[in-house]
This record gives structure tokens, sequence and C-alpha cells, in this order.
């Protein structure tokens, strides 16, 4: 069990390192990028239709129709999730399932 002490040295630390972030010092951040994705073609190697897909994943049926449209794009937490989904579907699946 981490100490009150430590505890508010590691939050201390995190916000000096936000602070440099945000001021353009990226060295100790850790930051990921993804690139655009083709929502259509990870829901068609998990073979599903549109509405299993949204189903599984929480996502509504309007919005899934949008992305893969091209309408619109995942933004934040569904990005996220759609680049796991893209790269482990088994254990994305297999997590979801417990």
């Amino acid at each position: 069990m981490i100490s009150r002490s430590n505890a508010f040295a590691n939050i201390e630390q995190e916000l000096k390192e936000a602070v440099e972030f945000s001021k353009g010092d990226a060295r100790k951040a850790l930051t990921h990028e993804f690139g655009p994705l083709d929502v259509k073609a990870i829901r068609a190697t998990l073979d599903m239709s549109q509405n299993e897909f949204a189903s599984v994943f929480g996502i509504s049926v309007s919005t899934l129709r949008h992305w893969e449209r091209g309408d619109r794009s995942p933004q934040g937490p569904a990005l996220v999730l759609l680049n796991v989904v893209a790269r482990e579907p088994e254990l994305v699946l297999r997590a979801l399932a417990n």
C-alpha cells in the first residue's frame, strides 16, 4: 500500500510532468497517436453484422454507420478501443465475455 506522503509525491510529480507537457516538453509524457481506421474492415474481420458489432462494443448502430460511411471518425476512447480490436480482436472479445 502506498503511504499518503508517497501518493502525494507521485501526484505532484505527475502534475509537474503535465505542466511540462502543456508547455511543449513531451520527453517524459506517454502519448499515443492513432491513424485512421477502416471500421468496416475491422467489423468484417470479426464476421459481425452492424447490429452485432455495435452491441458487443457498446456503440450505437447509427454511430457505427457514420464511421463506416466516413461521415465521422471515432474519437477518444472509441478510437482506442477500435485500435485494440483491430490488433487483438480475440483478446478483446474474451475480456468482454467475462
